[in-house]
């Protein structure tokens, strides 16, 4: 009997998600419960599972499609026999009377025009043919950059760039990535690739951040001599009994959670002609995952020890970069952190994240020369920018806010004094 494989909801804002990657293909044998399918919304991917034991006999909906929360895209046969027999197309005629399947070069025709995958289209632009004179292969009578790939091999050698007038033929309007408003035409030297859902969020908010809010961004530099000397000192010992590397961020995270805390309109929000002043602190550390920059948060930083932040951190960071970053992890932020020193950034102005009102900017170490006490001296120095919302926060508050980091990150022992 087959189980609909179904797209789980995700959030509950988001209404629709992207087909991201296939696991499996069909005919393949599954287990209950084993991964099949990536979906992306515009905060994580999410790995659905299969419903039952049984074997994949039918994908509906391919990579690249957009597909609203709830619907089917795929069926799982259950109690099915081996993976051949269920192989054969689904909508098969009962009265086949051939053994074999057709070649790959004579593919059975679908029913109507074929819908042409953004791949497929690129290629097609690549070498100067038109969707009519190819045979679509593809679930559901979709045309694939492979199927492109095989007629372009078996036909003569042609121009391989057409026209600039000429556009490929996509006769079915398909939910693409993108969805722009004309199809886009690569040229010999270019490759077209769909924006994912999350690299289009992203846009989104940082550019809804440059429109909406009023951004200033103030600097200050910081001598990390004292904090390299304490984590040189108890790096060992930290990471025997945490199982976690005593790292700068967590210096950060505390020094900004007591900043917060004097200066409360960096922690808060404007809603409408409002504003909200947060009691908690949810400090979002910036992380570069594999569909992009995400910012996973630390709940309740300031009831963290160094070992929770740690950890936090560092379980947060490899849920990024395997693409397991939940929409829950993105939510709640109330002040985030960003590192590009760790790519070797020097100075750059980060972006809010909007509702928020500021967020620090973080950058490389470096060795430079000081005048300490009436003598030049070669002190760990790092840039500090702290971007801020001009709505809320005034400019005597900002660099007040990023005057009192730099003092506790030279002065660790003011943290744990709470002066």
């Amino acid at each position: 009997m087959p189980v609909a494989i179904k797209v789980p909801s995700v959030g509950e804002s988001i209404q629709e998600v992207e087909i991201h990657k296939w696991l499996k293909r069909e005919g393949d044998r599954v287990e209950a419960d084993e991964n099949l399918v990536e979906i992306e919304s515009d905060k994580a991917t999410v790995e659905v599972p299969a419903p039952r034991s049984g074997v994949l006999t039918k994908i509906l909906k391919v990579n690249g499609d957009v597909v609203p929360i709830g619907e089917t895209i795929g069926f799982v046969e259950e109690g099915a026999g081996t993976p051949a027999a269920t192989s054969a197309p689904s909508a098969a005629p009962a009265a086949a009377a051939k053994p074999a399947p057709a070649p790959a070069s004579a593919p059975q025709a679908s029913s109507g025009p074929a819908r042409v995958m953004p791949a497929a289209e690129r290629a097609l632009a690549e070498r100067g043919l038109t969707a009519d004179k190819v045979a679509a292969t593809g679930p559901g009578g979709r045309l694939l950059k492979e199927d492109v790939e095989k007629t372009a091999a078996q036909a003569p050698a042609a121009a391989l760039v057409p026209p600039p007038e000429v556009v490929p033929a996509s006769t079915t309007p398909a939910p693409t990535a993108v969805a722009p408003s004309a199809p886009v035409v690569a040229g010999p030297m270019e490759e077209v690739v769909p924006m994912s859902m999350i690299r289009r969020r992203i846009a989104e908010r940082l550019v809804q951040a440059q429109q909406t809010a009023a951004l200033l961004t103030t600097f200050n530099e910081v001598d990390l001599s004292a904090v390299k000397e304490l984590r040189a000192r108890y790096k060992d010992a930290f990471q025997a009994k945490y199982g976690a590397k005593l790292g700068f961020m967590s210096f950060f995270v505390k020094a900004t959670v007591d900043a917060l805390k004097e200066y409360p309109e960096l922690n808060a929000e404007i809603r409408g002609n409002q504003v909200v002043y947060r009691n908690y602190y949810n400090i979002g550390i910036a992380v570069g995952g594999g569909k992009g920059l995400v910012v996973p948060v630390l709940r309740n930083a300031e009831r963290m020890s160094f070992a929770e932040v740690e950890q936090g951190i560092e379980s947060l960071g490899k849920k990024a970069k395997d693409n397991q970053i939940t929409p829950q992890d993105l939510q709640g932020g109330t002040f985030t952190l960003t590192n590009g020193g760790i790519y070797g950034s020097l100075f750059s102005t980060p972006i809010v994240n909007p509702p928020q009102s500021g967020i620090l900017g973080m950058h490389a170490i470096q060795d430079r020369p000081m005048a300490v006490n009436g003598q030049v001296v070669i002190r760990p120095m790092m840039y500090l920018a702290l971007t801020y919302d001009h709505r809320l926060v005034d400019g005597r508050e900002a660099v007040q806010f990023l005057k009192r980091i730099c003092d506790a990150i030279q002065e660790p022992a003011r943290m744990l004094m709470e002066v």
